[in-house]
């Protein structure tokens, strides 16, 4: 009777911790579902290419371009918004730092316009803003998974960002980065209850300089009588970390 007695006390407390468990899960799902609005954190890293579409010195184009990967970093704070089931509107606002490079060998077809071998290295600081459109495609507590992509905003600091010229006949070279520059984003997330991570490709829709000036007194002839033009994008590789409250 008294195996009998505990056989059955345990089978009433197993009873109760599944549909305790069971109900905590359909609470989840019901705060999920109630909640319309939340508000999120994340930090990452970004790698950063300079793709060069154009770079010379009045008619004469420098080739050989190599652009090379550089690693900076992003923090962001966005809110989520639930506009109908599985589908959501996504605003952020980062502060990001992006690195970035492009090298020029001192070739036959470069050497009446390079001194040496040549680098462009930079360092973009900016405040984004980036609309994201999403749709979650495995939605089921708790883990989940979704598609994004949408329009990005970034101002320049332009305190905070420079560019660095080494391997031109031209002293003093000044990069004049455009205050603000446009991308689009694409992007996939994937949820572990509150916890997210975050991957993202973004395309650089214009050209990120403005100018380049140098200072024609300092530079020996006939390498102080042209303009330098460059003309190049911003893209993106980038993974971060976080959470959505």
């Amino acid at each position: 009777m008294k195996r009998l007695c505990l056989s059955i006390l345990s089978v009433i407390m197993l009873a109760c911790s599944s549909n305790l468990y069971a109900q905590d899960i359909m609470l989840q799902d019901n705060k999920q579902k109630r909640q319309k609005v939340s508000i999120g954190i994340k930090g990452g890293f970004n790698s950063t290419m300079m793709f060069t579409n154009k770079l010379c010195y009045g008619e004469q184009e420098i080739t050989d371009i190599q652009n090379n990967y550089k690693v900076g970093y992003i923090a962001t704070l966005f809110t989520r918004i639930q506009v109908k089931n599985k589908h959501f509107l996504q605003p952020e606002i980062s502060y990001a730092v992006s690195h970035g490079s492009i090298s020029m060998s001192n070739l036959r077809e470069n050497a009446t316009i390079l001194e040496s071998n040549a680098l462009i290295k930079t360092k973009i600081s900016s405040l984004e803003v980036p609309i994201l459109y999403g749709y979650k495609f495995i939605d089921s507590y708790p883990y989940g998974m979704s598609f994004f992509l949408g329009p990005k905003i970034a101002w320049t600091i332009k305190k905070l960002s420079s560019s660095e010229y080494s391997g031109f006949y031209q002293k003093n070279i000044n990069e004049h980065i455009r205050p603000i520059n446009y991308s689009a984003i694409l992007g996939i997330g994937v949820n572990i209850s509150n916890i997210f991570f975050d991957f993202r490709y973004e395309i650089g829709c214009n050209n990120i300089t403005k100018s380049v000036t140098y200072d024609k007194q300092q530079t020996i002839e006939p390498y102080n009588e042209k303009e330098l033009f460059l003309k190049r994008s911003k893209n993106i590789l980038s993974f971060s970390v976080g959470v959505i409250f």
